[in-house]
């Protein structure tokens, strides 16, 4: 399932969750952004129940966007414990932003 994440639930759908979170900062007119859409729906799909996947609309937070740094999209931010991990700027394969959540299962 692909979760879609505002400053009202951030905290308690991200930082207090009790698996590790993916967080796609996008944009309806970014171009790469939609080109990432099938792969992150996938990796929803992929991950149920082991990474929470889910959405910020930069337009729409743009507050959650400068909080966590985003100065291009997409941005993918991998978040574990509260904690940012690791971060990921631009499109990339299903097979690269798969291994790198296989990664943030197992660390």
């Amino acid at each position: 399932m692909e979760y879609q994440f505002t400053k009202d639930n951030f905290n308690e759908e991200v930082l207090n969750s009790d698996i590790p979170v993916l967080v796609d900062f996008y944009a309806d007119w970014c171009g790469p952004c939609r080109m990432m859409l099938p792969v992150v729906e996938e990796m929803a799909k992929k991950f149920d129940g082991k990474v929470k996947v889910g959405k910020v609309n930069t337009d729409r937070e743009p507050s959650l966007a400068a909080e966590y740094g985003v100065m291009s999209i997409p941005s993918f931010v991998f978040i574990k414990n509260g904690k940012v991990v690791d971060t990921e700027v631009g499109g990339m394969p299903e097979s690269v932003l798969s291994s790198k959540l296989d990664s943030l299962i197992s660390a």
